[in-house]
């Protein structure tokens, strides 16, 4: 019904579109010794830079990104603007180094937004090469997920739309142009996307200044401190990044922590612990909380994978010095307990209910591979092509997916993501899932020789969407394919 309150509505939201996509424009306008390797058996390239001296450890303080601020809220729509262009960001204590971002910011700035509110997002890309945006476990249009040849070129702006209508989840976005996302998520595209749901304040969990997003990753470093990229290079990316510093220290009171964990490496498998295998409790995975919380000792995130902790640091001594350790890298943060706290906080037996399974109406297989002819990674025998629809889906089916990693004679480590859409996992090597796994995942591990099996629900939106190994150098040197929801 068409009424004068919904025209005014209409015009105020076409006046912020309006703003939102005037500013991206102007803004386009202006000018704005190695460790064990972390990747698998196979060989990595070698190169003529040297690595850099690693810094001193626990001397700089972990930073947590800044949230971005809407320019203008119409209604049940948000709009932001943010631009990506080359900055020079201190990574190592006293030196400058070039890196890509967004807004100037490494990592680029946290996305906080509500479920079931739209975000409108004006990119403009101040670089000098092709981009595309995809927000990582998003339930997105196929126009706005950053399918990897719809790119955003050097001196435009598009607007990409994140109508959020999913649970509340640690999600992130990064860059996506195929071929080149490898390069440009290792210089630095790449940044926290959270969606909140106001219903879930009645659990009690730990928020605000306590709820703290971190982003691990690794990087190899010359020695003039610039980043050394070079493709497949799982042996000298030795140096631990969080949020963007290498390992750093962060205050907190004694009290309860969320802790958001995302990998964001290229090709790096974390096995996390922490302090002397103090134990923390899980809450979430990557597609939001589980059904109940779950006390672990150690948790491993392939690269895009996500976790969520509460830690209780109320349980070390004011004084005391917590550390991070990986399982290779060894200590990559540490948490300095300097100060007392009042905690209203708390972890309910009961965090959420996990949607049914629904039946599935169709099963395919999937199998991950290196050709060691050509040194072409490959999903069912095939590289990547565009122009070709590799599965076919009809909207809103279930189906059952069985991915299998076939790279058992060189014990290289892949995982799969599917776009648009978080999946069950039904089994791994014929058992069931770790209660870890036992939520909503959008990011799977399949070490050499695995299987795992895999249900999902596909819509709501038609179009075009990939399906990759997230070690993102495998996905840019083809380990993608492309499916089609159709109605």
């Amino acid at each position: 019904m068409v009424s004068r309150r919904n025209v005014m509505k209409a015009g105020a939201t076409a006046g912020a579109a309006a703003l939102v996509t005037t500013t991206a424009a102007a803004a386009a306008r202006g000018s704005t010794p190695p460790a064990t390797p972390a990747h698998g058996a196979h060989t990595g390239h070698g190169g003529t830079a040297h690595v850099a001296a690693a810094a001193a450890p626990f001397t700089v303080r972990m930073p947590t990104p800044p949230v971005q601020q809407p320019i203008a809220s119409v209604g049940n729509t948000d709009f932001y603007v943010v631009s990506t262009r080359k900055a020079q960001a201190e990574i190592l204590p006293g030196t400058r180094t070039e890196v890509l971002t967004y807004d100037g910011l490494f990592p680029g700035p946290t996305f906080r937004v509500k479920t079931g509110r739209l975000a409108v997002i004006a990119h403009s890309n101040h670089l000098d090469m092709p981009t595309a945006v995809h927000v990582h476990g998003g339930q997105t249009p196929s126009s706005s997920d950053g399918f990897p040849t719809d790119v955003l070129d050097p001196g435009r702006s598009r607007i990409y739309s994140y109508p959020n209508k999913q649970r509340a989840a640690t999600l992130w976005y990064h860059d996506h142009a195929h071929h080149m996302e490898a390069e440009h998520v290792f210089r630095g595209l790449a940044g926290f996307f959270l969606i909140d749901d106001p219903a879930q304040a009645d659990l009690r969990l730990p928020s605000g200044n306590y709820d703290v997003p971190i982003m691990l990753r690794d990087a190899r470093f010359a020695d003039d401190a610039s980043l050394v990229f070079e493709h497949d290079d799982f042996q000298f990316r030795n140096t631990i990044l969080a949020n963007g510093k290498p390992q750093p220290y962060f205050q907190v009171a004694a009290r309860k922590y969320r802790l958001r964990f995302v990998n964001a490496s290229n090709l790096r498998t974390f096995t996390l612990r922490l302090g002397n295998d103090a134990e923390v409790t899980q809450i979430a995975s990557d597609g939001g909380l589980l059904a109940g919380p779950t006390p672990i000792r150690s948790w491993s995130l392939t690269p895009g994978e996500r976790i969520e902790i509460v830690v209780d640091f109320g349980a070390f001594p004011v004084g005391s010095q917590v550390f991070l350790d990986d399982a290779v890298a060894g200590p990559v943060l540490r948490f300095d307990v300097n100060r007392t706290a009042t905690d209203t906080s708390r972890v309910p037996d009961r965090l959420s209910t996990i949607p049914a399974l629904p039946a599935a109406t169709k099963e395919r297989a999937f199998t991950l591979n290196l050709n060691p002819a050509t040194g072409q990674f490959l999903i069912n025998g095939q590289q990547f092509d565009a122009d070709r629809v590799d599965t076919e889906i009809k909207r809103n089916t279930t189906e059952v997916w069985t991915v299998t990693n076939g790279d058992t004679l060189f014990g290289i480590p892949h995982n799969f993501h599917p776009h648009l859409v978080q999946f069950r996992v039904l089994s791994r090597n014929g058992q069931p899932p770790a209660p870890g796994e036992a939520g909503l995942k959008d990011t799977i591990s399949v070490g050499p020789g695995e299987t795992v099996r895999l249900q999902a629900t596909f819509g709501p939106y038609l179009g075009r969407y990939v399906y990759h190994c997230h070690m993102i150098d495998h996905s840019a040197s083809g380990m993608m394919a492309q499916m089609k929801i159709v109605p």
